[in-house]
């Protein structure tokens, strides 16, 4: 709720990292986060990782990633969920790794995951760049972890029950 109520923390360009497993709340955590901000007057950006990834790898074949960092900047938060879905491969981890060096200490971003940090080497293709990434993201962050049963796992329990 700290968090919802104030833009210190965009202020400064620090970080939200939301960690859980799938259907915890994570996403719609973010939302809430994001829509509090934009009551608050800021401008913020809400993608899946996978399609902000696309359209960074887009931009670099283009040789317009600089351009699009830039256009991004327009943004005080840019929100990115469920990162734990980019696939392993150099384009789209160079990229994003870009996007995270771009953006330290001046912009925020909220990330998503469904993985810690330990299983961060199955998103970067190599240690050096993880550990690159982390450093970047926690240098100024709030880290939130969700620990719940799935909420969606838990209404089909309850279905079948009512059934």
């Amino acid at each position: 709720m700290q968090l919802a109520q104030t833009t210190d923390w965009l202020e400064t360009a620090s970080n939200v990292l939301i960690f859980g497993p799938s259907g915890t709340g994570k996403t719609h955590a973010s939302i809430a986060l994001g829509r509090s901000m934009i009551e608050l007057g800021k401008r913020v950006k809400f993608l899946p990782a996978t399609t902000l990834v696309q359209q960074l790898q887009q931009a670099k074949l283009q040789l317009q990633l600089p351009a699009l960092l830039l256009k991004l900047d327009r943004y005080d938060l840019l929100i990115l969920d469920d990162l734990g879905y980019v696939k392993k491969s150099e384009a789209e981890t160079s990229v994003l790794f870009e996007l995270i060096a771009h953006r330290y200490e001046r912009r925020s971003l909220l990330i998503t995951a469904n993985q810690p940090f330990s299983q961060w080497e199955s998103i970067f293709t190599d240690s050096m760049m993880t550990v690159a990434a982390i450093d970047r993201l926690i240098h100024h962050a709030t880290i939130l972890e969700m620990k719940a049963e799935s909420f969606r796992k838990q209404a089909a329990i309850s279905r079948s029950n009512a059934a």
